[in-house]
């Protein structure tokens, strides 16, 4: 597997997550755990990019402008999230932030996949690939 395979396979996690969460309502317990599953997923797998995927980049002049796009995405999310969390579930105004951080999000990843990955492929050799992958998949199955 390389770097973005496993990546890729996060992504799919969190567009699971996300549409899940965007069809509850109310202060359910079903969307308590999925905001939840979803907070945790979303912080460990920027964490994770951030380490061992965007670092690498941000020292290559062809990808370092988009690894730290990609970052400031990643704090905007943080922040979406933060929101959420001080926002009354009950509420309308819950699901439309719900929604605004599904829109963002799914914007993220896929510019990561058709934008990103495109060129840090150029960027990185076949080994960098791989090593960057066994990294980022150590860090997060210890923290997820």
């Amino acid at each position: 597997m390389n770097i973005f395979e496993a990546l890729r396979e996060d992504h799919d996690i969190q567009r699971k997550l996300l549409d899940q969460l965007t069809d509850t309502s109310g202060e359910t317990e079903t969307r308590k755990a999925v905001f939840s599953k979803l907070k945790k997923e979303l912080r460990v797998h920027a964490d994770a990019e951030e380490r061992y995927f965007y670092k690498p980049m941000i020292s290559k002049d062809l990808t370092q402008d988009k690894a730290r796009h990609s970052i400031a995405e990643h704090h905007d999310i943080d922040e979406l999230l933060e929101n959420l969390e001080s926002t009354d579930m009950s509420s309308p105004a819950w699901l439309r932030s719900a929604k605004d951080l599904k829109e963002m999000v799914t914007h993220h990843l896929d510019e990561e996949e058709h934008e990103v990955f495109q060129l840090a492929g150029k960027a990185l050799d076949d080994n960098q690939k791989q090593k960057l992958a066994d990294t980022y998949r150590d860090y997060v199955n210890k923290n997820r």
